[in-house]
């Protein structure tokens, strides 16, 4: 039985994290190629916050609800739904909306939830690796042998891209905050981790022969640093700015040196891009997590009517791994 009306946690202001409401909504229902999702948990991502601050508008067509990823169990198909049934275990990226008992999104974006992993495990996939995947692998073609150089390791990108990068054959590098941090994100395959308090990862990088792929969420003075740090031929992929998007540049250098500038959003994209997305991660990476090869790395739980506490932690900056919210 699928109610008429769903708890959901609503952004009843731009603020900061107290003006998240727990308020009441009609279940949505699926369209055209979607699903009806019963979330178990849903992920928490900066975006979040940064919509719920006012800075991150919701595209015109998404629920003004936050929420990019969620795992659960369909209930409810749309029309022309095809290789998804009731009942099934996914996780799934979303447009928004995730904060809630009920959630629609395209079919297509939906994955299943690994073999023998939990839906709170799963709903921490869908946003890092769908980002990770399209930004690191697909945009800037890091290939085996690389050097690879992600910015706040300790992060859920920061996490899932030593994974992948290490399992895919890259030399993995990566900057965080803390020797605790630096330890994390060795474990995880980072052959060097930089205490970014402590030490210079432009001297590291340029030390060992520059980055061939740098992945940024960091923006601001790191974009000089980071030019400074690529290879001959390198590829710096920004993904955010959480020190500001503004910077005065000196490109000669990578006209020189044959570098790349390039980067990308994954909410405003196109449902057909992020089902191409999907597609690649069901066939390149969904196997290494069928086999626990890689998992996500897993901070703290908080249930659904406490997400003000759960977006204070990720603003807190000292989490190490994924955030979630149980629901139900």
């Amino acid at each position: 039985m699928i109610p008429k009306t769903m708890r959901a946690v609503a952004i009843t202001e731009a603020g900061g994290p107290d003006v998240l409401k727990v308020i009441t909504r009609p279940v949505p229902s699926p369209g055209q190629g979607q699903v009806l999702i019963r979330v178990a948990y849903a992920g928490v991502n900066r975006p979040d916050a940064l919509q719920r601050a006012g800075l991150y508008a919701p595209p015109p067509t998404a629920s003004d609800l936050p929420g990019l990823e969620a795992a659960g169990e369909v209930v409810a198909l749309g029309d022309g739904v095809t290789g998804i049934g009731l009942g099934d275990r996914v996780c799934a990226l979303l447009p928004g909306g995730g904060y809630a008992d009920y959630v629609v999104t395209p079919a297509a974006h939906c994955l299943p939830v690994p073999d023998g992993m939990g839906l709170r495990e799963a709903a921490c996939l869908p946003e890092t690796f769908f980002t990770v995947w399209s930004n690191v692998f697909m945009r800037a073609g890091l290939r085996a042998g690389e050097r690879f150089l992600v910015h706040g390791g300790s992060s859920g990108i920061g996490t899932t891209a030593i994974q992948l990068a290490n399992r895919f054959g890259a030399r993995v590098f990566t900057t965080a905050g803390s020797d605790e941090k630096c330890a994390a994100c060795v474990d995880l395959g980072a052959e060097r981790a930089i205490n970014y308090r402590t030490e210079d990862f432009v001297e590291v990088l340029r030390g060992v022969g520059g980055a061939d792929v740098i992945l940024d969420m960091v923006g601001g003075p790191y974009v000089q640093r980071n030019l400074a740090s690529l290879a001959d031929d390198g590829r710096l992929v920004q993904i955010a700015f959480l020190q500001g998007p503004k910077v005065e540049l000196n490109l000669s250098p990578m006209m020189v040196r044959r570098q790349t500038i390039t980067g990308s959003t994954l909410r405003p994209q196109s449902d057909i891009a992020k089902a191409r997305i999907a597609s690649e991660l069901r066939g390149q990476v969904w196997p290494l997590l069928d086999t626990g090869a890689i998992a996500p790395v897993m901070d703290q739980e908080f249930a659904l009517e406490n997400a003000a506490d759960a977006h204070r932690r990720i603003e807190s900056a000292g989490h190490i791994g994924k955030i979630v919210l149980k629901v139900s």
